[in-house]
């Protein structure tokens, strides 16, 4: 296989993998609380990196390690994932999970907007309005009652998470040329153990063994592996390349929350993604775009 076809793979993995974590979790809520389900998600992400350290073929000697330079960022890395998370499966506890999916695509507008503003970075004209269209379809998503303008908790919730992964893309760009396992496992142990010492604190730390095991399964996957496949596809395609591939990933979920959920179609919702989807198009297209 050809290191272009390599990288693709790497990309789309990156995709199926993190598209796996809102209709799974949403499964897991049933039996766990957010916080403590966030602490075991991040911690399965350090473990399946610390175990892919252990395997020779992902050796990678050229990697350029982490160093005391990095600590500030290291630290804003960890504190956003432990918000972001936790938001997130609040958020999921009333949210559909393809409904939650979608909203993850707000993250590419907060990314944008925040590089924007306090990064000062260049935004063009097809970013802007990916942004607006994004935007758009995140009101059609959020508000339940445009008549009485009520808005759905859980969808602000997944909002808000979107915007803490907005802020943690921008903190930690700094990060994304050196190796990216030690860079997710710090960010597994470190936002893991955050969130698990937030769980004990509520006396949220209980739960059946296999659903405990399922979680650090999911984690590993949908945020170790994930992050893990999406450094390794961009250092070969580009940021806005890879950003094409791994910008299905909220699409996938949406799909996944279907088949296991079930969740019926309505007008709102199928508007909301069709707006999403040229949103999505015009993100991943805009020259030079760069994401997580």
């Amino acid at each position: 296989m050809t290191p272009r076809l390599t990288a693709i793979l790497y990309a789309l993995l990156a995709a199926l993998f993190y598209g796996m974590s809102a209709p799974f979790s949403k499964l897991l809520l049933a039996q766990l609380s957010p916080t403590f389900l966030a602490a075991l998600l991040y911690l399965g992400a350090g473990l399946a990196m610390a175990a892919l350290g252990r395997v020779r073929a992902f050796d990678s000697p050229a990697e350029q390690p982490l160093s005391r330079t990095d600590i500030p960022y290291l630290i804003a890395m960890v504190l956003l994932d432990i918000a972001a998370p936790v938001l997130l499966l609040m958020g999921l506890q009333t949210a559909t999970p393809a409904t939650v999916s979608l909203l993850n695509n707000f993250e590419i507008a907060a990314t944008a907007l925040i590089a924007a503003v306090w990064f000062r970075e260049r935004v063009g004209r097809r970013l802007w309005a990916a942004i607006g269209l994004i935007t758009a379809a995140c009101i059609l998503l959020t508000v339940e009652d445009f008549s009485a303008l009520a808005f759905s908790g859980g969808a602000v919730l997944a909002l808000l998470a979107s915007v803490c992964w907005g802020f943690e893309n921008n903190t930690t760009r700094v990060l994304s040329g050196k190796d990216p396992r030690q860079t997710v496992m710090v960010k597994g142990f470190g936002s893991g153990l955050g969130a698990l010492i937030l769980a004990g604190a509520l006396g949220e730390i209980s739960g059946p063994a296999g659903c405990i095991a399922g979680a650090l399964l999911l984690g590993a996957l949908a945020y170790g592996c994930s992050v893990y496949c999406y450094i390794r596809a961009q250092r070969q395609l580009g940021a806005a390349r890879t950003g094409i591939y791994y910008a299905f990933a909220p699409f996938i979920g949406v799909a996944l929350s279907f088949w296991l959920v079930g969740q019926p179609l309505g007008a709102a919702f199928c508007t909301a993604l069709a707006i999403m989807l040229a949103g999505t198009y015009l993100a991943v297209t805009e020259p030079g775009r760069s994401g997580r």
